[in-house]
């Protein structure tokens, strides 16, 4: 990934976590599906964060074979100080099963760059990026991936945009290579025709997967996260990276809340 973990929090983290006079953290929500009773809500504390971060652990790590160094058991890097972290809890156990990051563009001018541009020469979005806000470290326990939890979870970011006036939302979506990169690569093969944004909103991997070598030509459908993003209106913005760390191809996404998919729009922005 862009940077090594680092100990839990640096010493500006206990700012990040309290409310700032520049954007609001939408107030606790739940959903009731037919298994679960969910929590949707912003971590206020170090404790939660450190919730957040096990989870990430567990399936980046754990679950995946990221190679991860710091605290035992911890998914924790630079960026996750300066980032409000989304927490989905299910309300019967009373744990965290799923959560993402997002690093507000204020935040992103302290720290003084995305997460981003350790994979991507991100220059032609910076017109973007007074209103752009960056998502990452999307994970879902793998007894919940039956949608609901990405549902709320996509609420919850829906609902953190229209509080503060964002207007887009930028991210890496991972894809697994386990097989090398030959599905990566036909899938980026495969979306290029359809998915891909505009030449003035590209960005150009730092290390590209090298989708010639590898694409088959197998007609491949996307993982069901990358699907869902291209269902609400997101493009993604050109050849994907290779990030070692995590053996994943990353799909750098764009979303603007102005081409949401009209069916999407009234559950997510009201």
């Amino acid at each position: 990934m862009l940077d090594m973990p680092t100990p839990f929090l640096p010493t500006r983290a206990s700012s990040s976590l309290s409310l700032d006079s520049r954007r609001q953290l939408p107030r606790t929500a739940e959903t009731i599906t037919g298994q679960h009773r969910l929590q949707v809500s912003w971590a206020r504390s170090g404790d939660a964060v450190r919730e957040a971060q096990r989870l990430r652990y567990r399936v980046f790590s754990e679950e995946m074979g990221a190679h991860l160094s710091g605290p035992a058991g911890l998914d924790v890097d630079v960026f996750d100080a300066y980032c409000d972290h989304l927490l989905v809890r299910d309300l019967d156990t009373l744990k965290v099963v799923g959560t993402y990051r997002v690093l507000p563009p204020h935040e992103a001018a302290r720290i003084g760059r995305l997460y981003a541009e350790g994979e991507f020469d991100v220059s032609r979005l910076a017109h973007l990026r007074p209103k752009l806000v960056e998502v990452g470290r999307s994970c879902v326990h793998p007894d919940y991936r039956n949608g609901a939890v990405i549902m709320s979870l996509w609420g919850g970011l829906a609902a953190y945009m229209k509080h503060n006036g964002y207007e887009t939302m930028l991210g890496c979506a991972s894809v697994g290579m386990v097989d090398g990169g030959h599905y990566a690569a036909n899938l980026y093969t495969s979306l290029a025709a359809d998915a891909l944004a505009a030449p003035e909103y590209h960005a150009f991997p730092h290390t590209p997967l090298p989708v010639e070598e590898l694409r088959t030509g197998v007609e491949v459908s996307p993982p069901p996260l990358v699907k869902g993003y291209l269902r609400l209106g997101a493009k993604i913005c050109g050849a994907p990276a290779w990030d070692p760390d995590f053996n994943t191809a990353d799909f750098l996404t764009l979303f603007r809340l102005s081409d949401i998919n009209a069916r999407y729009a009234r559950h997510f922005i009201g």
